[in-house]
């Protein structure tokens, strides 16, 4: 058992394109490098728009249990619950995270729509992965009122989920980069829900006007993403990424 047990091990292993060509754009969102009270907090940030903290989360352990080979050593034979790319996540099926490196987290191509990418984030084992989870330290903030509810998740290069709107975040990258695209809850931005954002990234942004561009920053690892409720926003990983969020509610 223990020989075939290592094969699958290696087999999930093997190398997976990890990155695009460059996209990166250019960053919009207020960034934070340095310490932040939580009053500022709450009067600059929580209630009126988007921050980059940069500087103010040290995820080493949690990293180190969530590398690729460390993923798949612990958790590579238990199912996970992946679900379609697009706006309102239509179709959710379970694979083994195995399963879901190997085939799935492959490079997006740009003529894939969002409703036939397969993603894995949230509809986590949390009881399974409590192990994993119980490592990650939570934002340094917090909103009067509402309790937390973490959200991990990993995928491919070129994947991202399309524009849509929830309530306050924070989202943090843990491994690749990320690229963030948000507009205020009155401003509802011109996309096709079943697009993905590479699509949307490579056909609309460049036609839009000054006027009606979004707020974007791209985010490495260790960079923390929070904007208020109901903003709209839509992800682009440029690598292989790990990520988290924390969700209020």
């Amino acid at each position: 058992a223990w020989p075939r047990l290592m094969r699958k091990f290696h087999i999930c292993c093997r190398d997976i394109p990890h990155s695009l060509p460059d996209l990166t754009g250019p960053c919009s969102i207020k960034v934070i490098n340095s310490s932040l009270s939580d009053s500022d907090f709450l009067k600059m940030f929580a209630y009126t728009e988007p921050v980059v903290l940069k500087g103010m989360s040290d995820q080493s352990l949690f990293r180190a249990r969530s590398s690729k080979s460390a993923l798949l050593r612990d958790y590579g034979q238990s199912l996970i619950t992946v679900a379609t790319a697009n706006t309102h996540s239509y179709r959710k099926i379970q694979m083994t995270l195995c399963e879901y490196v190997t085939k799935v987290m492959k490079p997006q191509t740009l003529d894939t729509l969002g409703n036939e990418t397969l993603y894995h984030f949230g509809d986590n084992d949390r009881k399974g992965w409590k192990d994993l989870f119980s490592l990650y330290k939570l934002p340094p903030f917090t909103l009067i009122g509402l309790k937390p509810v973490l959200s991990f998740g990993l995928a491919g290069p070129g994947t991202g989920v399309p524009f849509h709107i929830h309530g306050p975040t924070f989202a943090e990258t843990i491994f690749g980069r990320k690229r963030w695209f948000l507009y205020p809850p009155k401003h509802h931005p011109r996309y096709n829900p079943d697009d993905t954002t590479l699509h949307w990234v490579t056909h609309v942004l460049p036609t839009l006007e000054v006027e009606e561009k979004p707020l974007e920053c791209t985010l490495s690892p260790g960079d923390i993403i929070f904007f208020p409720d109901h903003w709209w926003h839509a992800t682009l990983n440029l690598d292989a990424a790990v990520f988290m969020s924390t969700f209020f509610g």
